[in-house]
């Protein structure tokens, strides 16, 4: 039976206390980072170890391969991708040119990842981009406008599928206001509720229908003054589930970081009590990892079927991209 947890590793092979750990645990997925990261041939070996373990041939594997700041993959096995503001800039210019320049950019993404066995990508950034927003958000966003982010947002998460990779919005309900990172601290945003409605939480509502998304480690004081939205009831059931109608599977942004209070089994459990369904852990500590596998439930009842329904909108990639040509074309879109 599967944990609703999913976790990363601390190096680029699978020591023996995580072979033990997956074995027992049999964590949902697990996520790689530069870290895990040599060559090819290294990943997928990685990628086809941990799949081997926990007995599941389509067992989630995740990467953050965004572009720009946030790409795991990179030269000189790897293309660099521009970040999402580029793709924003060209829509200001000819709104089909940048529809089609992040459709293409993430097909070609997918088409690195699928290549190594990586099955999952977190994109699209569904955050608007505020002024006075930390650069932590900064240029991963599209932009500041609700309607161009999911309009981008939307063709990115097809490029991935159409590669055969499954996308994960981020950051459900908003990170683009916070004045933190949330990394190394709590942000607050302190915006009305109509404000945020009319505009943070409009991109997310119009992608409502993409499979999975990654919640916010952010308090919204006119939401829940007490409580991030990763471990409020509040905001799941009334924001995420309600306002915003997300129907996929909800998984936590990173339990280790520092906006989080409490011990990593603390953290877990109270994700999941608010409703989120999977509980995400990264940074590849062995001993935060057995606490998170320790307060994770087996996946089952809804959980399950969320899970079950992304992992359907899977397919294999369509019809074979001439990679050289589709690289080509898309250097010339984006002036590179």
């Amino acid at each position: 039976m599967t944990s609703a947890c999913i976790l990363g590793c601390a190096g680029t092979q699978l020591n023996a206390d995580e072979r033990s750990l997956f074995a027992s645990a049999e964590p949902f997925g697990m996520i790689l980072f530069a870290r895990n990261v040599e060559d090819p041939d290294q990943v997928r070996a990685l990628v086809h170890d941990f799949r081997s373990i926990v007995g599941r041939t389509d067992a989630p594997v995740l990467i953050d391969q965004e572009g720009g700041r946030v790409q795991r993959l990179r030269p000189p096995h790897w293309p660099d991708f521009p970040p999402a503001e580029v793709f924003g800039k060209l829509y200001e210019q000819d709104r089909a040119v940048g529809i089609e320049a992040v459709r293409l950019g993430a097909l070609l993404i997918a088409g690195e990842l699928a290549a190594l066995g990586i099955n999952v990508d977190c994109l699209p950034v569904a955050d608007l981009r505020h002024p006075d927003g930390h650069g932590i958000i900064g240029d991963r966003a599209y932009g500041a406008d609700p309607d161009m982010v999911a309009t981008l947002g939307g063709a990115a998460a097809d490029g991935l599928v159409e590669g055969g990779v499954l996308p994960v919005m981020k950051h459900i309900p908003g990170h683009g206001r916070a004045r933190a990172d949330s990394h190394e601290a709590l942000p607050v945003v302190e915006t009305p509720l109509s404000e945020l409605d009319r505009t943070d939480f409009e991109s997310f509502r119009r992608l409502a229908h993409l499979p999975v998304a990654m919640t916010a480690h952010v308090v919204y004081t006119a939401l829940d003054a007490e409580r991030p939205a990763t471990v409020s009831p509040v905001v799941v059931a009334e924001t995420i589930r309600g306002r915003i109608g997300f129907d996929g599977l909800l998984l936590t942004d990173d339990l280790s970081m520092k906006a989080l209070a409490g011990t990593l089994g603390n953290r877990t459990e109270a994700s999941l009590a608010a409703g989120c369904e999977v509980a995400l852990h990264c940074n590849g500590r062995i001993d935060e990892m057995r606490e998170v596998v320790a307060a994770s439930p087996r996946l089952a009842g809804e959980a399950a079927r969320r899970a079950g329904a992304a992992l359907g909108r899977l397919k294999s990639p369509g019809k074979t991209l001439n990679t050289a040509e589709a690289r080509e074309r898309f250097s010339a879109m984006i002036g590179a």
